[in-house]
């Protein structure tokens, strides 16, 4: 869904006309944000932007991760995310750089665990775990909620969510039983 939160910060990012990333601290809404760049010499659309992201997917084997070390993936996992379910993007013109055109998107919540790279979604039949949430082959029911902890899948277990320390720590397992997290 559409962030007007995130677009404004990848707004805000791309009138600096700086041509790196932003600093985590720049693409926050309630959450951290993920973030892509494009630029270009002449206008593009954001079709040719997105494209170039997913092209990507060349450089990427599902479950394994980069065809050869070092390949670029990271555009194409972060658009395919699944757990960032808002984004919000921005472009704008830098006359006085050589890419004139600077294109930011910012996907919320950010995506590219290191960890998991190499399952940005989950594969199985579409619309597996959400058929009663499902829009043109996607989930449309995503978790609101982040787990502040990387072992809250083991504390719902025992002590469990009555626990007011779990429950505070972990609302993403707590709260989404059934929306995709």
């Amino acid at each position: 869904e559409w962030s007007p939160a995130a677009a404004k910060n990848a707004k805000s990012w791309a009138n600096e006309c700086i041509l790196s990333h932003s600093p985590q601290n720049r693409r926050k809404t309630t959450v951290g944000c993920g973030e892509n760049l494009y630029m270009s010499t002449a206008p593009n659309s954001w079709s040719n932007a997105i494209q170039a992201w997913y092209n990507e997917v060349e450089n990427f084997i599902y479950g394994i991760g980069p065809t050869t070390p070092g390949a670029m993936i990271g555009h194409y996992t972060q658009v395919v995310w699944y757990k960032s379910y808002q984004i919000g993007c921005a472009i704008a013109f830098c006359p006085q750089q050589f890419y004139k055109y600077y294109y930011v998107c910012h996907y919320c919540p950010a995506g590219n665990y290191i960890n998991v790279i190499s399952t940005p979604y989950k594969s199985g039949p579409v619309c597996g775990d959400c058929p009663h949430a499902c829009d043109n082959g996607l989930c449309t029911n995503p978790c609101k909620y982040v787990d502040h902890f990387s072992n809250c899948s083991d504390l719902k277990v025992f002590p469990g969510c009555t626990d007011p320390k779990v429950k505070a720590s972990c609302p993403a397992s707590c709260r989404c039983t059934t929306e995709i997290k």
